[in-house]
């Protein structure tokens, strides 16, 4: 998947992954609940997300379907992160984010089963 997906876009994206296919009303509504947008705003950022392949809708009812899954997304998010600030070195990006927390054991256990199960 090589769609850039904004902050908005993945507020949208959220409902779908949570909810599966849902109207256009349905997601106008969630977003007015958790952020204030009014119907338009949602609209228009859905039109974009329909426009970059990320939804398709179909009729009746404007129902709307994710065209791009959770995972995909995470990926494709991690692999910017990765490139831009850390040179495409995932190692330098672990050492990151393990430099500034202390880590349990059972964290740590799970951190050298995960690296045992790359090899």
């Amino acid at each position: 998947m090589d769609i850039k997906l904004y902050d908005s876009e993945l507020r949208i994206m959220q409902v779908l992954w949570e909810e599966g296919d849902s109207t256009a009303k349905r997601i106008a509504e969630r977003m007015k609940e958790e952020v204030g947008w009014g119907k338009t705003t949602t609209y228009t950022v859905l039109k974009k997300c329909i426009d970059k392949g990320a939804i398709e809708r179909s009729e009746p009812n404007f129902v709307c379907h994710a065209l791009v899954t959770r995972k995909q997304a995470q990926e494709y998010e991690t692999d910017e992160l990765l490139e831009r600030m850390y040179g495409g070195r995932a190692d330098k990006l672990v050492a990151s984010l393990l430099g500034s927390k202390r880590l349990t054991e059972g964290e740590i256990g799970e951190l050298k089963k995960l690296l045992e199960d790359l090899e």
